[in-house]
């Protein structure tokens, strides 16, 4: 079925078709990947969905909008600029798009693209979260990756991340995409990459010890849990991509 506006519909009532009328449509849920953390110009969503063109990315935009999923507004002073952010109904795919992760993880990736996007990596995380290990993970990270920077805190059994600065972090992590993708996918250990000099972690020595143990994919094996190896790993496809 297609619409007057030319959108294909499926015409079932069915919960799951009238979700895929909505989110069905190519780079719709990659986009909403992307506003999960925070919200974001247009020219920043194209950078992170490279194959993405302007045109079909200002029509995904466009209609998400038009279904509640996502709103467009301009900051406040000083950088009033426009952006893209989730709606509460937006918000509520978080679980989902996480549970897609983990289930794309076992299905073959035949692309060349092997380095991870920022927010990939941080979903990534928060996809692998075990919060049976909260308690000695408790703390405020701030995490930069290249230019973008990443709070995330663990408290009570959650971990949660937004794109900004950490209020008083515990402790400041420091790296680049192609570095964290090799820590989190356990193809390079989190202290042969800090001292390689690519991964920086500074704080207390607790919570220097528990930042690293955030980010290292062995103790979420160790512990029987899924691991972001699992759901990143180049070899196989991405937990968030």
């Amino acid at each position: 079925m297609v619409t007057v506006s030319g959108q294909r519909r499926y015409g079932d009532p069915c919960g799951v078709a009238r979700s895929l009328d909505v989110l069905g449509d190519r780079w719709a849920l990659l986009v909403i990947r992307d506003l999960l953390l925070g919200p974001k110009r247009f020219t920043d969503l194209l950078a992170g969905l490279p194959g993405a063109s302007p045109n079909m990315i200002t029509q995904r935009l466009s209609d998400l909008t038009a279904a509640g999923v996502l709103r467009r507004r301009r900051l406040p002073p000083p950088a009033e600029v426009w952006v893209y952010e989730l709606t509460g109904k937006g918000r509520d795919l978080e679980p989902v798009l996480l549970h897609l992760g983990r289930w794309g993880a076992g299905l073959p990736y035949q692309s060349g693209r092997r380095i991870l996007g920022h927010d990939s990596l941080v979903l990534g995380l928060k996809a692998a979260w075990d919060p049976g290990r909260a308690a000695s993970l408790a703390g405020a990270y701030e995490l930069w990756i290249d230019h973008e920077v990443f709070a995330l805190r663990v408290q009570g059994t959650a971990l949660t991340a937004a794109r900004a600065p950490a209020t008083s972090p515990d402790a400041v992590i420091r790296t680049d995409a192609e570095t964290l993708t090799a820590v989190i996918t356990g193809q390079q250990p989190v202290h042969a990459a800090r001292a390689s000099g690519k991964l920086a972690i500074k704080g207390n020595r607790t919570a220097v010890s528990r930042a690293a143990a955030l980010l290292a994919p062995s103790a979420r094996r160790a512990a029987g849990t899924t691991s972001p190896a699992d759901l990143a790993s180049p070899a196989r496809a991405p937990a968030v991509t």
